[in-house]
């Protein structure tokens, strides 16, 4: 019986390190994550063509650059310095980032100081854009939110109204039995309290019926609206508007539409002082995600004011019923017309700093509709 020797030929990890560092660039240059290096001053030596793209810039552009002026997010200039004194990877998440002139983008941002060669001082920074998973479950909170609140409206107003159909027919009740007309005084304003308040539940559980659906085109919509409106505001309010022609039709309701839309827009009016401005725009995005759902087309109308803005602290809750910012106010306009937005597999996002607030109304284009 013979005897076989296995031989194992080791690799030259000479070679293999150099093949590593000829194919580097390579790799980094096909690379969908951004990868920049930064020197001792947190000056950008390197960036990838993803970082290129993510900043808006050209690499010859972003090279020396220092890391602060790209940065949106207070501290974490101070935190990569920090990082490359300790030498200690660090992680900040939902980072902000100026993109050359161009809306703010967020991202998760990794940092890993280097000390290769010996002596060098250098900071490897990788980021990792988050903008759409941030949208989708913003998105998806807001309709989980939208069913759980009309459910418990639903239940609310079920247990309100037979105590009030009770009461109100106890007052005609009574008003019949009374023969001073000043006593009747009383009971009528029992009855009519009684019938505002049937009313304010109505308005509270939302539309009463199933969208009627047509094909309409969205500027309709969005024009008689803007009719309405310009009677209503006040002379130093100016009403201007930006359409895309190229809309294709929508199968909806043009009347629950009409009423989503004119909701936005008084609430904007409302928001503005004596005098402002509100931009309607319409626009088409493709391949965009409305909750988890995501779409080969969608409209969108925009509502755009400059008016003060909406405090952080309602921004999470501008769509429950019965929340308003303004003492007059009924805090149903915002909840009844994302509730309309809803049954047409829609939604309304909102978007506010001081002096630019933003509600988008996203409407889904269906398959169907767009080849037929």
């Amino acid at each position: 019986m013979g005897v076989w020797f296995g031989f194992c030929l080791l690799p030259d990890m000479d070679a293999v390190t150099n093949q590593t560092r000829t194919a580097a660039p390579y790799i980094l240059d096909n690379l969908s994550v951004a990868i920049c290096l930064l020197d001792a001053g947190l000056r950008i030596r390197y960036i990838n063509p993803a970082g290129e793209t993510l900043f808006g810039a050209s690499a010859q552009r972003l090279q020396r650059l220092p890391v602060e002026q790209l940065l949106d997010s207070p501290g974490v200039a101070e935190l990569l310095a920090s990082t490359l004194e300790s030498g200690s990877p660090c992680i900040e998440r939902e980072c902000r980032l100026g993109t050359g002139g161009h809306s703010p983008v967020t991202v998760d941002l990794t940092a890993i100081p280097l000390r290769e060669p010996p002596g060098s001082r250098e900071l490897l920074v990788e980021l990792v854009r988050v903008d759409h998973q941030i949208r989708m479950a913003r998105e998806e909170n807001l309709l989980a939110q939208q069913q759980i609140t009309q459910e418990i409206v639903r239940g609310l107003a079920h247990e309100i109204k037979n105590p009030l159909g009770g009461v109100r027919g106890a007052a005609q009740l009574l008003e019949c039995e009374l023969d001073d007309t000043s006593l009747q005084e009383y009971t009528q304003v029992i009855v009519h309290e009684v019938d505002r308040l049937q009313t304010l539940l109505n308005r509270m559980l939302g539309p009463h019926r199933l969208p009627r659906k047509r094909k309409i085109n969205i500027h309709q919509v969005v024009e008689r609206v803007r009719t309405l409106v310009q009677a209503e505001v006040a002379a130093g309010v100016t009403l201007l508007w930006d359409y895309d022609p190229s809309l294709p039709e929508l199968n909806a309701d043009m009347d629950q539409l009409i009423q989503a839309v004119l909701n936005i827009v008084r609430n904007a009016v409302q928001a503005l002082p004596e005098e402002g401005e509100i931009i309607l725009r319409t626009r088409a995005h493709r391949r965009c995600t409305v909750g988890h759902v995501c779409h080969r087309l969608v409209l969108c109308i925009d509502v755009i004011d400059n008016g003060p803005g909406i405090p952080e602290s309602m921004q999470q809750k501008i769509f429950y019923p019965l929340v308003t910012g303004r003492a007059e106010g009924t805090g149903l306009g915002l909840s009844i017309a994302q509730s309309l937005v809803n049954q047409h597999g829609g939604l309304i996002e909102c978007h506010s700093r001081p002096g630019r607030t933003r509600f988008s109304i996203l409407l889904p284009v269906r398959e169907e509709q767009e080849n037929g």
